[in-house]
């Protein structure tokens, strides 16, 4: 599904080095999908995949000239038709998540979430209905969920301008409804209800089941990346290889494509 892809980027490099095809590109997708599910560092990488520092230079490469999104989107479009969904979605949900950083991760690139109490980054993100990616943005874990919510909201409309409707939780504040009123974007806030023990929020389970899919992805359980975009990144890749796995019916997790 996704070779197309890799391989018409691969056909429009030119320069120095380039005309040697050493490794195939599926291998490095492979070796890219086992540091993201097992959580591993890039140097320990088994030696029957290519070179760590090749891997890590195709990660960064595809990241930067955006083929790690092109990569998402189609697969995305393609799982939304499966569902017998149109690949423009009419209705959107919005949340963001907390985690900690490792040790090579700059102070000035982290933050203190003070409500949840963690020193880190922050994953700003919004789903469709069915807890599929439609943007997302990392930033320190100090900026406040509504401050992130605006800034994909602004993402959201150029990049989905049928998206109408937008579920939120109630840490948003009233600003970023009006935020949306100005993209033409209804921003509802589902409240929690006031009974005690775990009940479902209608509409916004979606994305919590959509963080549950990343933390299955070891290399998510932590922000291990020193750049954020290239944590950006790492989700494009945990949902790329959870949409794969769904497309193609395979009945267990798996690193490969």
């Amino acid at each position: 599904m996704i070779e197309p892809v890799f391989a018409a980027w691969r056909a429009r490099r030119t320069g120095p080095g380039t005309a040697a095809r050493v490794h195939e590109l599926r291998e490095i997708v492979n070796a890219i999908l086992y540091v993201n599910r097992t959580g591993i560092p890039w140097e320990y990488l088994p030696h029957d995949f290519p070179p760590y520092k090749t891997v890590y230079d195709h990660y960064a490469k595809w990241e930067a000239d955006g083929t790690t999104q092109q990569v998402h989107d189609l697969l995305r479009d393609r799982t939304r038709r499966s569902h017998g969904r149109s690949p423009q979605p009419t209705a959107a949900v919005i949340d963001a998540q907390s985690v900690k950083t490792s040790a090579n991760v700059a102070e000035t690139s982290q933050g203190i979430d003070a409500g949840k109490k963690i020193k880190g980054r922050k994953r700003h993100v919004i789903t469709d209905t069915l807890g599929l990616v439609l943007a997302v943005l990392v930033t320190a874990a100090n900026v406040h969920d509504t401050t992130g919510g605006k800034l994909l909201l602004d993402d959201l409309a150029a990049a989905h301008p049928t998206v109408s409707k937008v579920w939120a939780d109630g840490g948003y504040q009233s600003s970023i409804l009006n935020h949306g009123a100005g993209l033409g974007i209804n921003v509802e806030v589902v409240q929690r209800p006031q009974t005690k023990g775990f009940e479902p929020l209608p509409k916004r389970w979606a994305i919590e089941r959509t963080f549950g899919w990343l933390m299955q992805h070891r290399r998510l359980a932590r922000d291990y990346e020193a750049l954020p975009q290239r944590s950006r990144a790492m989700i494009h890749w945990a949902m790329a290889n959870k949409m794969s796995r769904e497309l193609t019916g395979e009945s267990t997790p798996t690193w490969r494509i």
